[in-house]
């Protein structure tokens, strides 16, 4: 089996499972002979910036000389993403052989009528390459939610960790924050140690803080109020901050109010980490952290124009797109690319963005999930009359950059999956 055969029998898998709970992906693990047991994690949820915060944890970890693993959801490059140690992905070849070793298990489980959907595959396969190559510590990112998320199956991590809580996946997580953290904090083990981002709506808080304490946890809020930014543009920030009577100066590649939240939730993570007696140098946590280079997450491709893309596809991601851009490019002409799937909060993500373009172009993601660019045009000319539907991303691209002037901004957002298929396009156009 080679690389692109791997791919397609994972791809070939349910996304989601006929029926919740995480019996099958235990028992699945366990016919495997039980990798995850010989293995430690920090395990991460979240609504917005898990992804961000898994990224500086893991960076500092493999700084500070650990073999680190790390999982995150989804991908944004290239399938490998997923998967990768000490900032490098899994090999082609490895994934594959991996693929056809693991694979006549699932079928085996199918004939039971137990059928392992693609996330628990993939979890699973990460496992395995872990465990192979005898990672010190794993940094875990949930996919859809917590408690009944298939990396759920782990025993008590290290720490467990929770960032942003916003309103996404409302069909199956709930429709309030309340109900949203609640099924994050399922990650929270009996006696263990939690981390939570601090500014949360207040009824999300309450929640996580409550099940935190009837599971017996110490629990740290990552409180970035006390931050203090000493400089902040389009390309990234540097702030300070005291915890525990120490001053830590720190510099971050990635720009945003949320990403220095991020930072913060990250540094708390460690911090921790270091108490429960992993040795973490300082200068491991500041190189670690300068280090990240992060994919759609507030990416900047071209000062003259500004050409930004963001994966901004819930209430919370764009409301942190918003403020980042009306800090930091507030007197532009502002061009925006949009595609969002069906089943996102549209109206309301979308609330927070319009307002600030004055020209859009709609195109449908990649994605079976996807809302028509005809549809999501529909919506936002009430908001934004200069909008135009697309039929393909080329057409989105090639429009946008005839509508955008050197000292005007051309911001991409609404979907990771259309920042998968947008980032080549806008990087091969930009070079001409």
């Amino acid at each position: 089996m080679n690389y692109y055969e791997a791919v397609e029998k994972i791809n070939s898998l349910l996304v989601f499972g006929s029926r919740p709970g995480l019996e099958r992906i235990r028992e699945f693990v366990d016919r495997m002979g039980k990798p995850d047991k010989s293995l430690k994690f920090v395990h991460i949820a979240g609504t917005n910036g898990k992804g961000s915060t898994c990224a500086m944890t893991a960076s500092a970890l493999t700084e500070a000389g650990y073999k680190t693993g790390l999982f995150i959801s989804p991908y944004v490059l290239e399938f490998r993403e997923r998967f990768s140690i000490d900032g490098e992905m899994i090999p082609p070849q490895t994934l594959a052989d991996i693929v056809e070793e693991l694979f006549p298990l699932v079928e085996e489980m199918k004939k039971e009528d137990k059928v392992i959907t693609e996330f628990e595959f993939v979890l699973a396969v990460a496992l395995r390459w872990f465990e192979r190559e005898k990672c010190d510590i794993v940094v875990l990112e949930t996919g859809l939610g917590g408690r009944f998320d298939a990396t759920n199956i782990i025993e008590k991590p290290l720490v467990s960790v929770i960032t942003s809580i916003s309103l996404d996946h409302t069909a199956i997580l709930g429709d309030t924050a309340d109900k949203i953290a609640f099924e994050k904090a399922g990650i929270i083990k009996n006696n263990g140690v939690t981390v939570v981002y601090a500014d949360q709506p207040e009824e999300a808080l309450k929640v996580i803080t409550d099940i935190a304490m009837e599971r017996n946890n110490t629990l740290y809020l990552a409180d970035s109020k006390q931050a203090v930014i000493k400089k902040s543009n389009i390309t990234g920030t540097d702030f300070e901050i005291e915890i525990d009577d120490k001053n830590w100066e720190l510099s971050i590649s990635l720009c945003g109010e949320h990403q220095i939240k991020n930072s913060v939730t990250a540094l708390y993570t460690l911090l921790t980490l270091r108490k429960n007696g992993i040795i973490i140098p300082d200068e491991a946590i500041q190189k670690g952290f300068e280090k990240v280079r992060f994919p759609a997450r507030m990416e900047l491709f071209s000062k003259e124009p500004v050409v930004i893309l963001d994966g901004a596809h819930n209430p919370g991601g764009a409301k942190a797109l918003s403020e980042a851009i009306k800090k930091y490019i507030p007197e532009k002409k502002k061009i925006g690319i949009v595609g969002m799937l069906a089943d996102k909060d549209v109206k309301t993500a979308l609330g927070e963005l319009l307002p600030l373009f004055d020209i859009i172009y709609t195109v449908a993601p990649p994605n079976p999930r996807r809302m028509t660019a005809e549809t999501l045009c529909g919506i936002i000319k009430p908001v934004c009359r200069n909008v135009t539907a697309c039929e393909s991303a080329e057409q989105a691209v090639n429009l946008a950059l005839e509508s955008t002037g050197k000292d005007d901004a051309l911001v991409i957002f609404g979907s990771l999956y259309l920042a998968s298929e947008i980032r080549p396009i806008i990087k091969n156009m930009l070079l001409k």
